[in-house]
Formats: structure tokens, C-alpha cells, sequence
């Protein structure tokens, strides 16, 4: 119930009301947003006129964030991030709000250089999965991410700081601010929560020092108007033609063409990850879609091995799958890696190699 109540409001918050009765749900809901906005409006003008105290960090600071909730992408970003830097040389660390994982201390470390030291389920699954896949590299949750940046420079010496999801968090001051936005739907419906996807108001785009625009079709896309005065790049993102199961055997794209798959994930916006299997030829019987950072209760996994009766395998993905264990199914179960690239790598590589030109 709470998966399809999620998945009804991204279409509507995505492409806006079909019928008199989401016309008239949205006419309800506008007033809400617009106070939201406003005090986020209100929020972000007190933080630059300094009424409002930030935390500046003695090295750069790289933000990663978006305008509106949920899947743009934004942990491919911080992952490109994190292996440039390393292979620079320099001491990376990321800064998360470890939004999923359980409660804890202010600040804890998920990993310290040789790989992660908490639990998908301790930490969140996206710290989780960026210590995994950058396992020399310094990775931090810390709701108070100033606190988490602080740790980082004291007990790691870290050279460069990775905000993730910082758009938002204007309690840090950083020297790089990249937004991301969705190249099928750069601004939702145009509204602010709860009437639509949006965060802020159009107008905190102003804010940033780079748009990344995510999921395009194609590398020569036009940017939305929103963006007109931006630097901005484009981004592809595609699955890998290997999954590979919890057991650590590996499938080839020719053999799931050949299975018969069932497909569940809980992220943003599951449907894009159904498509896109259907895309490269997979032939689905079934799809579950989950709700956002799923913790995979009993009961959720007795209803994956329910519907996956009948099948060869299970396909899920590397977000969901830091959370699952091969002995929870009765059928090999796959992750599929998400291919990520950049249309002017360049650019993106430029801002980053100003900060410390100019430090």
C-alpha cells in the first residue's frame, strides 16, 4: 500500500493532474508548498545575510545535492567524485546524512581506508555502498554534517570534502555547489512539496555553481530554461550487461534474456529500473516495487519468494542489495551496477581542480 501511494504521488508530483480529482488534490496541496517554499526561501536569506551561522571548513568543500526528492542520481555523482580525487592523491572523504540507517552516534565512521566497518542497515545503504565500491577513501554519517567534516580534517586529515546530498544543508559553507537534475523532469510539476517534487522554489537553482543534468537520452539534450546561465553537463546512465548474484556468481545479459526473472527494488522511483531491464530484452514475470530505503522485513522477503515461485532468478538493485543476503531466497538473486557517464567530464573536472588552485 505504501509503495503504490509513493509511486500515484511521483506521477502526479512528476506530470501534474489527469483528472478532476487530482486537480482538485493539487488545488489543496499548492498552498502548502508555497508556505514551504517561502521558508525555505526565507531559510536560505538569512544563511547569506549571515544571520544564520555556517560552518566554513579549512579544506574545500564539494556539495552534491538537488532540487527536488528522490532519484536523480545522485550517488553515481559523489562516486565519480570520490575516484577522481583518489586517484589525484588526495584524501577524500564523504560527508552523509545516513538517511535509512539506525540511530547512532553524532558522528560515525563507515569506513576509515579499508573498507566499510558498519552495516547497510546501520548506516544507510548509500554510505554503505560508496564504502564498498571506494574502500581507501574516508566515509562519515553525521546528521550535523559540520560535525562530520570536522572529524574528517581532525582525525583523518582529509584533503577534500564531499558533501552528499548538501543542497539543502546551507549549515555548511561550500566551495563548489552541484545540483542535479532530472533531464525528463528538471522541475516535477513545478511545485514545491507537497504539491510536487520540488524542495525550494525554482529560484534556488541561483545557488548553484553546476548543473548536472541526469538520465538524458542523449549527450546534446537542451537544458531547461531554469538553467539558462548555468555551466551545465550532461549525464547517461545505463545498467551493466553482467548481474552479478549475492553468492557471487555472475550472469551474463544473453542468459537473463533467456530466465524468467522477477524484478523488485526499493528506490525512488522503482519503475525506472523495471524499464530499463525491459529495455535490454529481460522478460519480466513479475515487479514489486518498494518503498524508498526498504529495510526488507520477513514479510517483505516471504512475498519476493511468493511471487518468485516460478522463476529462475531475482533481479534487484546494488542499492537494494547491500541489505540482502543470498540465504534469504530460494533463487539466485542479482544486482545489476548502474554505468554512469559524463558528457564533458572536463568541466566538472576543472571546478573541482579550481578550489585548490585558488586555496
Amino acid at each position: 500500500m505504501q509503495s503504490k501511494l509513493a509511486l500515484y504521488y511521483r506521477r502526479l508530483a512528476c506530470h501534474g493532474a489527469q483528472s478532476f480529482s487530482e486537480h482538485l488534490l493539487l488545488s489543496v496541496l499548492i498552498p502548502f508548498g508555497w508556505l514551504y517554499g517561502a521558508v525555505n526561501l526565507l531559510r536560505a536569506g538569512l544563511y547569506r545575510r549571515g544571520y544564520l551561522k555556517s560552518y566554513r571548513s579549512p579544506v574545500p568543500v564539494i556539495s552534491v545535492g538537488n532540487l527536488a526528492v528522490g532519484g536523480t542520481g545522485k550517488t553515481p555523482i559523489v562516486d565519480y567524485l570520490l575516484q577522481r580525487q583518489h586517484n589525484c592523491d588526495r584524501k577524500v572523504a564523504v560527508v552523509s546524512r545516513g538517511y535509512g540507517g539506525e540511530k547512532g552516534a553524532a558522528v560515525r565512521v563507515v569506513c576509515a581506508g579499508d573498507g566499510p566497518l558498519l552495516m547497510a542497515r546501520q548506516c544507510g545503504d548509500e554510505p554503505y555502498l560508496l564504502a564498498l565500491r571506494n574502500p581507501k577513501v574516508i566515509v562519515i554519517v553525521a546528521p550535523q554534517r559540520a560535525a562530520g567534516i570536522r572529524y574528517a580534517v581532525e582525525h583523518f586529515c582529509v584533503d577534500v570534502v564531499v558533501l552528499d546530498d548538501g543542497y539543502q544543508h546551507l549549515a555548511v559553507q561550500r566551495d563548489l555547489d552541484i545540483m542535479l537534475l532530472d533531464s525528463r523532469y528538471p522541475l516535477g510539476n513545478g511545485y514545491v512539496l507537497p504539491a510536487g517534487l520540488l524542495r525550494e522554489f525554482p529560484c534556488a537553482v541561483d545557488r548553484a555553481d553546476l548543473c548536472i543534468m541526469t538520465r538524458c537520452a542523449e549527450f546534446d539534450q537542451i537544458p531547461p530554461d531554469v538553467c539558462a546561465d548555468k555551466e551545465v553537463v550532461c549525464a547517461r546512465q545505463t545498467l551493466a550487461d553482467i548481474a552479478y548474484s549475492l553468492a557471487g556468481a555472475s550472469y551474463s545479459l544473453a542468459n537473463l534474456r533467456r530466465s524468467r526473472c522477477v524484478v523488485f527494488a526499493g528506490i525512488a522511483n522503482p519503475n525506472d529500473f523495471f524499464a530499463s531491464l525491459e529495455q535490454m530484452g529481460v522478460v519480466l514475470q513479475n515487479k514489486l516495487a518498494l518503498p524508498d530505503h526498504c529495510n526488507y522485513s520477513g514479510d517483505i522477503i516471504e512475498q519476493i519468494n511468493a511471487l518468485a515461485c516460478a522463476a529462475d532468478i531475482l533481479l534487484t538493485t546494488e542499492k537494494d542489495a547491500v541489505k540482502l543476503d543470498a540465504a534469504m531466497f530460494n533463487i539466485p538473486c542479482c544486482s545489476m551496477a548502474l554505468i554512469f557517464e559524463l558528457q564533458e567530464t572536463n568541466l566538472l573536472d576543472q571546478c573541482v581542480e579550481d578550489l585548490f588552485e585558488t586555496s
